[in-house]
């Protein structure tokens, strides 16, 4: 349930009238028929800050509070109150900011500092406060009302500091945010875009707001808001030009978000099939039906926001649903190569879908230590005037220039699914399935040694470690095993030690292969010594500036002594594929939980952690069955996966809500 409070304890906006409504009549009763029409299930009016303390105390649901001074679109409010950032989040507003208001300056669509001397924007006078933070909400409340006596009220209530707007002593909602915001709570902010949101402090700034948000088409603007604000350059120019499109008559129909994913699912499979069987004609209709497909993969998130339809399983399901299309687009095109007589196809797939992975894994990483870095207090840094700032500042400099020649090159050298999408559909049409994959692991290449080595020199400037705030020993997928191995420091070098003992096991396997000999037995054994090497440092403080790295270095030490497992082994290539591919969807569980806040798969630890599969892969081969050793533990693998899956997203919920009754 989802309470909304209208705080009228504002100095002299609520007290205004709106256009035919009879004189003295407040906008407090505007502001609450709103939040209704957003979707609240009860608004309440608080008094004060005292009366707003103790209506928090009996919420269950998120609270949404505003001041009674914002004259907004509905549409403002129902995005703040949908938003799907975060469970805390703040209206920020561009606006100058007057006296009471409270500045704030924001990172990475996070709230860092409330009343900030430098400040990004101004508190928009509305926020949403997610279910775990209303203690900190209550208490916030009842300190800035002065209801609790080991703190002055004066603290809140006094005459702003220089960045909290005025001069003047700031009003009750802005109090509220501050006090907030100084008990440690994460706070996201919700810009405003191409809608209208004022604060207003008289009849004069009343009438204009009105004025303002009367003037805007409010579906058109949010159907223009559907489409993400910044985006690489072939979705900004060659999808998004006509995808909102889609996105209204998916409206208009009734389809969802989830049913759009689908569609696109089979789209990329059917051009994944045709992919394999090959020839001009079918290589031509898989192009145009994975640039479709990857149309309706920017209409699933586009209808999402239009509709306001969000969901923890529509967004786990939108990042597993990318990540298995690319990589049944990879299978197609490795049996396309091969059975175009390329003797490497599946290889050249193998490598594809490795690379990529480890990528997505950095950039999980590299993006959780940038929000952290942005939380932290800033703090100054030896290497302020070195390298890493310099980079810094550099990129930060390029990403505000919206639109220019630097701008584009930046977001599109990193290849991102758009370009790889693209250049996938254009290659395989024009070239085969063979050009397709080289183009993907040359231009993958180059940038991830382009981002690697530039997110290196930033971490090191940055000097903030990420791994430290999480479960490290969940998101490195250790297992039991891991856990009980002695442990060593320096968790970084030992994963990389895994990692080059991993690869070069493989090639040294595909060199045996390719000569008609045997891996020697102690080859894959002493990679194996250094993969528990690497498990060793489970239990380790992963404290240091590029510790980030770690689980994108096991995720490639896994891999590579897999596919070296079924090399040696002369397991089918489609069979060492499908062995990864499980391991891809395992590992993508992991990051879309950590991007989405959620706790571990119900089943995860069934999934053994990567050392007890290294070693019952290496068992496998020893005794000269690696073929049975990659299909048995595959299948097992697939199986609880889909069995977690299962769990997560339907029985426990169910369970939840009362739908399902425990045995007995």
């Amino acid at each position: 349930m989802t309470l909304a409070i209208v705080l009228a304890a504002e100095p002299a906006a609520g007290h205004l009238t709106e256009p035919g409504r009879p004189a003295g009549e407040p906008l407090t009763e505007r502001l609450a028929a709103q939040w209704r029409r957003a979707g609240a299930d009860d608004v309440r009016v608080a008094a004060d800050l005292t009366e707003l303390a103790d209506l928090v105390a009996g919420a269950t649901g998120p609270v949404l509070v505003s001041g009674a001074d914002l004259v907004a679109h509905t549409a403002v409010l129902k995005h703040l109150a949908t938003s799907p950032v975060g469970p805390t989040v703040a209206l920020v507003l561009t606006d100058p900011p007057a006296p009471g208001q409270a500045t704030v300056r924001e990172e990475r669509g996070q709230v860092v500092e409330v009343g900030a001397t430098d400040p990004s924007g101004v508190f928009g006078g509305a926020l949403r406060v997610g279910a775990a933070d209303l203690p900190a909400l209550a208490e916030a409340a009842r300190r800035a009302a002065g209801a609790v006596p080991d703190v002055p009220p004066s603290d809140l209530a006094a005459p702003a500091a220089p960045g909290t707007a005025g001069g003047g002593p700031l009003g009750a909602v802005d109090r509220l945010v501050a006090g907030l915001a100084a008990r440690g709570t994460l706070i996201f902010a919700q810009r405003v875009r191409l809608l209208v949101a004022h604060r207003v402090g008289d009849e004069a700034q009343r009438e204009a707001a009105e004025a303002a948000v009367t003037a805007v088409d409010e579906d058109r603007a949010e159907l223009k808001l559907s489409v993400k604000e910044r985006d690489d350059f072939f979705t900004t120019f060659f999808v998004s030009t006509w995808s909102p499109y889609v996105t209204k008559a998916a409206a208009r129909i009734g389809i969802g978000p989830t049913g759009v994913t689908m569609v696109s699912v089979a789209f990329a499979v059917a051009a994944a099939v045709l992919f394999g069987a090959g020839g001009r004609p079918a290589l031509v209709a898989g192009a145009i039906l994975l640039y479709l497909g990857f149309v309706l993969d920017c209409v699933d998130g586009q209808l999402a926001r239009y509709t306001r339809h969000f969901s923890a399983w529509g967004g786990w399901l939108d990042t597993m649903a990318d990540r298995f299309k690319e990589y049944v687009v990879y299978a197609g095109l490795g049996f396309g190569a091969t059975h175009a007589g390329f003797r490497y196809g599946w290889a050249l797939a193998l490598a594809a879908m490795t690379l990529q992975t480890v990528r997505h894994m950095t950039d999980t990483w590299y993006g959780a230590l940038h929000d952290e870095a942005a939380r932290r207090p800033k703090v100054a840094s030896a290497d302020a005037g070195g390298i890493g700032g310099k980079l810094n500042a550099a990129s930060t400099r390029v990403q505000a220039d919206t639109g220019s020649v630097s701008y584009w090159l930046k977001r599109t050298v990193v290849f991102p699914i758009g370009e790889r999408w693209a250049l996938i559909a254009i290659a395989a049409a024009l070239f085969g399935p063979l050009v397709a994959l080289v183009a993907v692991l040359v231009w993958g290449t180059l940038a991830f040694a382009y981002t690697g080595g530039l997110r290196t020199l930033r971490a090191r400037w940055m000097r903030v470690p990420v791994l430290t705030t999480v479960d490290a020993g969940l998101h490195r997928d250790d297992g039991l095993l891991a856990r009980t191995l002695p442990t060593a420091r320096r968790p970084l070098l030992l994963a990389v030690l895994g990692a080059l003992g991993a690869a070069g096991t493989l090639v040294w396997a595909l060199l045996a292969v390719h000569g008609g000999g045997d891996l020697p037995v102690w080859v894959p054994v002493l990679a194996l010594v250094l993969l528990l090497g690497a498990a060793q440092g489970s239990r380790a403080p992963h404290d240091g500036s590029l510790d980030w790295l770690v689980p994108a270095a096991l995720r490639a030490a896994e891999y590579l002594f897999a596919i070296a497992v079924g090399v040696a082994g002369r397991a089918p290539a489609w069979l060492i594929f499908g062995y990864v591919l499980v391991l891809t969807l395992l590992h993508y569980d992991l990051t879309a939980r950590l991007e989405k806040r959620q706790v571990a798969p119900p089943l995860h630890a069934a999934t053994l952690g990567w050392a007890a599969r290294s070693v019952l892969l290496a068992i496998g081969l020893i005794a000269g069955y690696a073929s049975i050793a990659l299909a048995t533990l595959g299948a097992y693998l697939l199986v609880v996966f889909v069995a977690s899956v299962v769990l997560a997203w339907v029985v426990l919920p169910a369970r939840a809500r009362g739908g399902v009754r425990s045995p007995g």
